[in-house]
């Protein structure tokens, strides 16, 4: 939703730019916002989609000569702008964005303290312009926890010239006319900039390129094409999604035949700095241990050394200079070193190798053990639900956190996975998923092994909402995962949900389903 807000305004040129705004228009809640409506996720789709829409009224009022002439826009687009700031008034004056930081959960996204007084800038330069009666000329307030001052610094360093954080460049669309052709980036092979059709459009600007053969051009025109218009959040994140695929499906006991150009794909891209999740953003402790994992479970094992570049002196960051902290990447990065050292593959570097390897997995399982919830639940800054940190964790933790201290943690998460079952059997933050529903399951089934019968017999009870969620398309499905907005990483839910159902197969309970 953020991202499609962002092309719209950003890249009225762009093939399907009517397509783009009927979406807006047809995905706006009954209550005037966009997106999740929960725990203040609305804020940052809302502010994307009303800016959108009160750029297409500004253009209409104020043409460009130089430009084809669009078509005005019909009376809805105001009245879904004027919709939209009536509840961002509402969202910026309500508890979680107008108490100081603390004081209530907000969402912890990705460069949110950057978006957001960017986008509030740019709506109250729209109203300032526009001259319809229709809409409000006073603006919006910024929230209390954001005053704009990090946002001029990355202005001011963009206009500088200077090179910017390569992990800047997803979100370059902040930059206002600095992101024009900044010359400190350029398209990856992808033909993205950072990743990102937002930054890209940024970078591009809003008139159609000189150049009509600019690599940056045609990733937006494949983007658009392939979701009919509309544009993911990221895009493309082979790595990634082939790196949790290939591990959900193992780790359930799935038997994939993976080709070797798939292995290739994972461990071609190994630096000594690690792997990013996609071209144009830097590496990352996440991705590279995820990616770690999946080739030790191949049988390629890889000697998880680039992660000692995200080492802290408690525990490892997802990236060099991060703020806060991730308990899903520690996960990840206890099952590289504890998988690598499974294979036995570590004696290969000799004793000193692997008592450092060791070190590390006490070291990462006892600040993971720390993080618990006292309700046995695990929260993460990369995923909205608790279910997916916690199956993270727990699983992690049952294999390589040591027989006594990580068996105790999953049997508390466990429990508390039965506890916070559904009705019909699902589960779910707010409402149940089959998504949380599929990380519930594994919860229950690889922990504790062999499985209780009580987790075995709620395992077998969540069967129907799994196979209601294969039978459902993509967009269907809630987005719960953390970048710039929630995203839904189709190919990684899928295949968790393909686990869930294969591991209830196997432990042989849907028959029994109470």
């Amino acid at each position: 939703m953020y991202e499609t807000g962002r092309v719209v305004s950003l890249a009225p040129w762009l093939t399907g730019h009517e397509r783009r705004i009927a979406f807006l228009l047809d995905t706006q809640r009954t209550d005037g916002g966009w997106g999740l409506p929960h725990d203040g996720y609305a804020l940052v789709p809302t502010l994307s989609a009303t800016e959108a829409l009160l750029s297409v009224l500004v253009r209409a009022e104020s043409p460009d000569e130089e430009e084809p002439a669009q078509p005005q826009p019909a009376e809805d687009v105001a009245d879904a702008a004027a919709r939209g700031l009536s509840r961002l008034r509402e969202l910026l004056t309500g508890g979680t964005w107008a108490s100081p930081p603390g004081a209530a959960a907000q969402p912890d996204m990705p460069a949110i303290e950057l978006i957001v007084p960017s986008l509030v800038e740019r709506i109250n330069r729209h109203l300032g312009d526009l001259g319809t009666a229709a809409l409000p000329r006073d603006g919006l307030p910024l929230p209390a926890s954001m005053d704009g001052t990090r946002l001029a610094l990355v202005r001011d360093l963009l206009r500088s010239g200077a090179r910017p954080p390569k992990k800047l460049m997803h979100a370059l669309e902040i930059g206002g006319a600095a992101a024009h052709g900044f010359a400190g980036t350029g398209p990856e092979s992808t033909g993205a900039i950072g990743a990102s059709p937002a930054a890209t459009a940024a970078w591009l600007g809003d008139r159609a390129p000189a150049d009509p053969s600019t690599p940056a051009r045609w990733y937006l025109e494949t983007v658009a094409a392939m979701h009919d218009g509309v544009v993911p959040v990221a895009y493309p994140l082979t790595v990634f999604e082939r790196g949790w695929v290939l591990s959900w499906l193992s780790r359930a006991g799935i038997s994939v035949p993976v080709p070797p150009e798939v292995v290739l794909s994972l461990t071609a891209p190994l630096r000594a700095e690690g792997t990013a999740t996609a071209a144009g953003l830097p590496a990352d402790a996440d991705t590279t241990a995820g990616t770690l994992y999946a080739l030790a479970l191949l049988g390629a094992p890889h000697p998880p050394d680039p992660l000692w570049n995200y080492e802290t002196s408690t525990h490892f960051c997802t990236w060099k200079g991060e703020d806060g902290f991730s308990t899903t990447t520690n996960a990840h990065v206890l099952e590289a070193f504890g998988e690598f050292l499974a294979t036995g593959a570590a004696a290969r570097g000799g004793d000193r190798d692997v008592r450092r390897y060791e070190a590390t997995i006490e070291k990462v399982g006892g600040w993971l053990l720390e993080q618990q919830r006292d309700d046995g639940a695990w929260t993460d800054r990369w995923h909205a639900s608790p279910y997916y940190a916690t199956a993270s964790c727990a699983l992690a933790l049952e294999r390589f956190g040591g027989a006594g201290r990580g068996a105790d943690a999953a049997g508390r998460a466990r429990a508390w996975i039965l506890r916070t079952q559904r009705p019909d059997g699902s589960w779910g933050r707010w409402d149940g998923t089959a998504e949380e529903t599929a990380y519930a399951v594994q919860t229950l089934l690889l922990t504790g092994r062999p499985p209780e019968p009580e987790a075995v017999r709620a395992a077998a009870r969540g069967r129907d909402a799994l196979l209601r969620g294969l039978s459902m398309p993509d967009g269907a499905h809630p987005p719960l995962w953390h970048d710039k907005d929630l995203y839904h990483p189709s190919a990684i839910v899928r295949a968790a949900i393909l686990a869930g159902l294969h591991l209830i197969e196997t432990a042989g309970t849907h028959e029994n389903k109470e």
